[in-house]
């Protein structure tokens, strides 16, 4: 019999909890509950479940904090819940390590798919390893070594710093990530602000791998906030 998949949520509100629990228990996943982002903190470390789902305003360890706990010895998929539905709480959210986000209240086949959506894109053990010199994923290949990458069958040539950036997208299919995560990562911590780079470097990108790159569907922009890659699986 094929082991359950563990979910943690930390939510201080039991009424939320006690749904959640029932939802995601009846789909057949293992649910363990915890009201603080400490003891959220303390049952990961115990437990080790498959993806934690937070709120964001907790008593003694708040999501965000939570997310950035996790991030240090982790990179279990994390879902963020809360009320607060701006732009800065999500990019927040994002920047502290969370894999998506979801605005309260919602429904529990909503949050249904966005649980299966990220445990399907979530890394295996087997595929974590960073130093790996191919990434393949969906239409993608990419060898880190050679620096050639093959869209579709067809070589595609890239500068440094758009294959970096693709390299970047491809190692975190799917997920939100932020204009500041982006920069920091292929331009340095002093380009965190610079938006306006990374709207040229992804224009430049969609032009060489997008079939239309007036409509992309590989790299999704996600308004405000960043950006998603979807290679196509």
């Amino acid at each position: 019999m094929p082991q359950k998949q563990r979910i943690l949520i930390a939510d201080d509100e039991p009424q939320i909890t006690r749904v959640l629990r029932t939802g995601l228990t009846t789909r057949g996943y293992e649910v363990r509950v915890a009201a603080d982002g400490e003891s959220a903190l303390d049952t990961f470390n115990d437990w080790h479940p498959d993806l934690v789902v937070t709120d964001l305003a907790m008593p003694n360890m708040d999501g965000l904090e939570l997310c950035r706990r996790l991030r240090l010895v982790s990179q279990v998929p994390v879902i963020v819940l809360s009320v607060k539905g701006e732009e800065k709480t999500k990019v927040e959210a994002l920047d502290a390590g969370a894999d998506d986000f979801i605005t309260k209240p919602f429904s529990m086949e909503e949050l249904l798919a966005r649980v299966r959506a990220t445990l399907r894109r979530a890394p295996s053990p087997s595929t974590e390893d960073t130093d790996s010199t191919v990434l393949e994923a969906g239409d993608f290949r990419l060898d880190v070594e050679t620096r050639k990458v093959i869209v579709l069958g067809k070589e595609i040539h890239l500068t440094p710093k758009e294959f970096d950036l693709l390299a970047h997208l491809m190692r975190q299919p799917g997920k939100v990530l932020t204009h500041r995560k982006l920069l920091t990562a292929i331009w340095g911590a002093n380009y965190g602000e610079q938006t306006e780079y990374l709207r040229v470097f992804i224009g430049q990108l969609r032009k060489k791998i997008e079939p239309d790159p007036a409509s992309p569907r590989y790299i999704l922009t996600e308004p405000w906030i960043g950006y998603r890659f979807d290679p196509g699986v």
